[in-house]
């Protein structure tokens, strides 16, 4: 029994140390987790990024401070709740609950990685945009714990990625609009990209440019190939110089620096720099020739510095002054100054440094070979870029055999006087037989002679086909027969254009006119005589000038000399005087021209008034008429204006036609003309093709008498473009201008008549094209009035069979002179509405004819079709986004034709109006169950249509 005891007393002895020990051990592993849960609780804490533990439910178990920051709750608060109270998050872009990263990874038991677009809203409302991630936790036999989250606020970085897409774009918006011209090319050639420097450059835009090859805007293949070899060879190219071809066809040069993009070893493109030196070459091209021109002058051109030191010299100066280039330049100008003359320099310096030209100097410089020359000086100041003086040329124009001839002869120095003042006078005579007379005259007062003669011959012996004498004391003779001698003589003068002279012993001793006049004493005899020819441009001779008899012996050499240059300003003379009288002629021609032409415009205007008052008194009930008498009265007018105008078109020369200016839009102006060109581009069966502006433009001007310059240019494309020919109506804005250009692909101009097409009455004779050649005053009233608007206009064509284009310049109004803006009236068009294409189907062709211009003056591109069968082929072709049906049609209605087109199904998508005069209820059903969108009745305002298309678009 003890025995049992004691062994009961050793196992509970055993059992207690066992159960110490147990308790100790237990006692160790709750200190060590407490320590362990205590580090890892401080590690959380201190890490940047925000952490949340919650266990296997998903409640918070664990918070750090960065967590308690972002959440706006602290960890007491937090803990036992559940994580989507404390941890509330919704996507950035719809605003709903995000999925939870921690319940996901308790649910999967995986880990989540970063979320994108996730807002955490904290306790107060705050919201900021994080990254987050969670992973579950595990116990020591991987069980699920727990999950533990830890996220970011991201709100600097998204701030910074917000800037650097910032700078992105703007270093994208300076590259596409820096000035200097950039593109990239692929390997093969094809352009990839262009800024808009290199598109306005060769005039393209990226659709016309981007995916050409490079090689077809270079005139020289051999250097594109060059460039393209060496930088896919990994070479760079720098300053290489070539030639593009621009779209109008002009030729830039350009300078050339390009590399290429490489990716390890593959070529991805070119960075191609274009600098346009095309003005460069044409200054370098100009100064080569002014230098050619400079070298090749007989005057001795010199320039020098403000110190008076030589720094060119041409040969003309080294003809001169006998000294090389060479041997000059670099030395001081005082090299050619006599020494009594060296005071001029310090005088000519000042005067040059203060910008002014001195001009004629007269004065007397020395040769190499000690020759004084007398020299007439023109010297101008020379500026640097800035205007700032730098030096001086001069241009030194040997005169001393002038001055020689001066000092030999004072009497040639009156004579020459006296021709100056005799020029005046004779020029300003007038008419022919006013020349003849002041020239015969004068010539009797320079050369102080008894009698003189100006004559006009009709051949080289000499016949007088007209002739004023005078003769002082012998008025009472009209004509004067010389001496045979004489006569011969003149008609030798006729004959060889030479001066002739003829002295006392040369002459016969009694005068001819005793054969005239029985007072055969009361006429001297003629002692001595001079002549010389009248001269044409061409080489005809005209005539002859005669003097007879002077006080003091024979005619001179000088007397003739100076009776030559008389000659010359009596030809000029006498052929502007038949100039000026065939000018009187022809504006006499023109008066009755414009007289007849009045006339017979007048005989169809009366018949036409009478019917439009016809019109007024039988009345208007729907209004149609009211519009239609309204806009034929208004051509009516317009019609009588420029008749009116064709009265007074030699005004125009004079600038004294009146313009009714206004403020007016670019578009009312060609909207006009177009109306006024219709029917002649019609019936010649051409396309017009109109490209306006997106914005108004408004000018100061006369819209009628721009409107008539226009119909003016679109008509005369109409007549001379072959049949089914195309006409484009352009206007741009560019700066302060408007640029409008009518251009055709006609039978052109030939290059012999561009210099003279707007002049009055020219006409190209264009006979073998075309049968009718106008009346030759269009294009002079085109460009008379665009002057008068302060524009210009200017005629370009290829030639023969390559179409013209005119081009008229208009100064625009700025936005600042525009006071108010205009309010469109309701059936103004408008040219602020898309881009459409759009079918008109009518089978009146005035009424299609006058939609489609509206349309297509609104911005749309427009074709027309005349009954139901041609709407479908025609739609079928051309693919309209929109169609205004008529319903009444020959072949096949509109509700026929447009259940046709609903059955293809190309024509499934295309919006269809039916636009008729049927406006019941029933008409509105019909037309819906054919298909149509929508029902509009006649007459449709552009306001209205604009608006149902719009909506049309919008329910697409």
């Amino acid at each position: 029994m003890r025995d049992r005891d004691d062994e009961e007393e050793r196992l509970r002895t055993v059992a207690l140390e066992n159960a110490r020990s147990i308790v100790l051990t237990r006692q160790r592993a709750e200190e060590a987790l407490r320590k362990q849960t205590k580090w890892l609780q401080i590690t959380l804490a201190s890490i940047g990024d925000a952490v949340i533990s919650t266990d296997a439910s998903g409640q918070v178990m664990f918070m750090n401070a960065v967590a308690e920051a972002l959440t706006g709750w602290n960890a007491a608060e937090a803990q036992g709740r559940s994580l989507p109270e404390v941890f509330h998050i919704v996507s950035e872009e719809t605003r709903q609950p995000a999925d939870n990263p921690a319940l996901r990874a308790l649910r999967e038991g995986t880990i989540v990685g970063l979320a994108n677009s996730t807002i955490l809203i904290a306790r107060d409302g705050t919201e900021r945009p994080i990254d987050d991630s969670a992973a579950p936790i595990r116990d020591e036999v991987g069980e699920q714990a727990g999950a533990i989250l830890i996220f970011r606020d991201i709100t600097e970085r998204r701030r910074a990625e917000a800037a650097l897409r910032q700078k992105e774009a703007e270093l994208r918006d300076f590259i596409e609009n820096a000035t200097v011209a950039l593109h990239w090319v692929g390997e093969d050639g094809t352009i990839l990209w262009a800024n808009r420097a290199e598109l306005e450059l060769l005039g393209y835009v990226a659709e016309e440019y981007v995916g050409r090859n490079i090689v077809e805007f270079h005139v020289d293949r051999q250097i594109i190939d060059d460039i393209l070899h060496r930088l896919l060879n990994k070479q760079e190219v720098r300053g290489c110089e070539a030639r593009l071809r621009c779209k109008d066809g002009a030729v830039k040069h350009v300078v050339i620096n390009s590399s290429g993009l490489w990716e390890g070893e593959r070529f991805l493109h070119t960075r191609c720099f274009t600098h346009d030196i095309t003005d460069r070459k044409h200054a370098e091209e100009a100064q080569a020739w002014l230098a050619a021109i400079v070298d090749s002058s007989q005057d001795a051109i010199v320039s020098k510095t403000l110190d008076a030191v030589i720094t060119s010299w041409n040969q003309g100066a080294e003809r001169i002054f006998g000294y090389t280039a060479a041997e000059a330049i670099g030395r001081p100008i005082t090299l050619i100054i006599p020494p009594e003359r060296l005071d001029e320099e310090p005088a000519i310096l000042e005067r040059l440094r203060k910008g002014e030209r001195v001009e004629h100097f007269e004065t007397v410089r020395v040769a190499k070979d000690g020759r004084r020359i007398d020299i007439s000086l023109t010297i101008s100041p020379v500026r640097d870029s800035t205007g700032r003086i730098i030096g001086a040329s001069k241009i030194a124009r040997d005169i001393t055999g002038r001055k020689r001839a001066e000092a030999a002869s004072t009497e040639q120095a009156r004579l020459l006087r006296e021709l100056a003042a005799t020029g005046l006078t004779v020029h300003s005579a007038g008419s022919l037989d006013s020349v003849l007379q002041v020239v015969a005259e004068e010539a009797r007062r320079v050369f102080t002679a008894h009698r003189a003669i100006a004559s006009l011959v009709g051949d080289d012996r000499g016949q007088m086909t007209r002739a004023v004498s005078t003769s002082p004391g012998y008025d009472r003779w009209r004509e004067y027969v010389m001496p045979p001698s004489v006569a011969g003589a003149r008609a030798e003068v006729c004959r060889t254009n030479r001066p002739l002279r003829l002295t006392a012993s040369d002459l016969e001793a009694q005068p001819a006119s005793a054969q005239l006049n029985a007072n055969i004493n009361d006429f001297p005899a003629v002692r001595s005589w001079l002549a010389a020819p009248l001269v044409s441009r061409g080489g005809k001779n005209l005539g002859v000038i005669e003097v007879c008899d002077k006080d003091d012996g024979d005619f001179s050499e000088i007397e003739q000399a100076v009776l030559v240059q008389l000659t010359h300003i009596a030809s000029v003379a006498i052929e502007n005087a038949r100039l000026y009288g065939e000018l009187l002629e022809q504006d006499r021609r023109k008066d009755e021209f414009l007289a007849l032409l009045a006339h017979e415009l007048r005989n169809p205007l009366a018949p036409l008034r009478n019917g439009l008052e016809v019109m007024r008194l039988a009345g208007d009930g729907d209004g149609l008429a009211a519009r239609t008498r309204a806009m034929m009265e208004r051509q009516l007018s317009h019609m009588i204006r420029l008749i009116d105008d064709l009265l007074d078109v030699s005004r125009i020369s004079r600038n004294k036609i009146e313009l009714r200016r206004s403020r007016v839009l670019l578009a009312d102006v060609l909207s006009s003309s177009v109306e006024t060109a219709r029917p002649s581009i019609e019936e010649a069966g051409h396309e017009l093709i109109l490209s306006l502006p997106d914005q108004p433009v408004y000018l100061d001007a006369d819209l009628t008498r721009l409107a008539q310059v226009f119909g003016n240019l679109l008509n005369n494309s109409a007549k001379y473009t072959p049949r089914g020919g195309n006409i484009w109506l352009t206007a741009e804005r560019e700066a302060a201008e408007v640029v409008v250009s009518v251009r055709d692909n006609g039978i052109g101009i030939p290059a012999e008549s561009l210099g003279t097409i707007f002049d009055m009455f020219s006409q190209v004779d264009r006979s073998i094209e075309r049968s009718s050649g106008g009346l030759g005053i269009g294009l002079a009233l085109v460009r008379g009035l665009v002057e008068m608007h302060a524009g210009s206009v200017k005629a370009e064509s290829a030639g023969a069979g390559m179409g013209s284009t005119f081009t008229v310049r208009l100064p625009v109004l700025e936005d600042k002179e525009i006071s108010t803006p205009i309010a469109l009236e309701e059936d103004e068009v408008r040219l602020t509405s898309p881009r459409r294409r759009i079918l008109v189907v009518d089978d009146n062709p005035d009424s299609a004819a006058s939609m489609a211009t509206m349309l297509k003056l609104a911005g749309n591109e427009v074709r027309t079709a005349r009954d139901g069968i041609q709407a479908v082929k025609v739609a079928e072709a051309f693919r309209p986004q929109a169609i205004l049906m008529d319903i009444g049609m020959p072949r096949l209605n509109g509700y026929q034709a447009t259940r046709l087109i609903r059955e293809q199904p190309w024509g499934r998508s295309i919006t269809i109006f039916a636009v008729t005069g049927w406006g019941q209820q029933a008409d509105k059903r019909q037309a819906e169950e054919a298909g149509c969108d929508g029902h509009l009745v006649k007459p449709v305002a552009l306001t209205e249509l604009e608006k149902v298309l719009a909506e049309a678009e919008r329910s697409d």
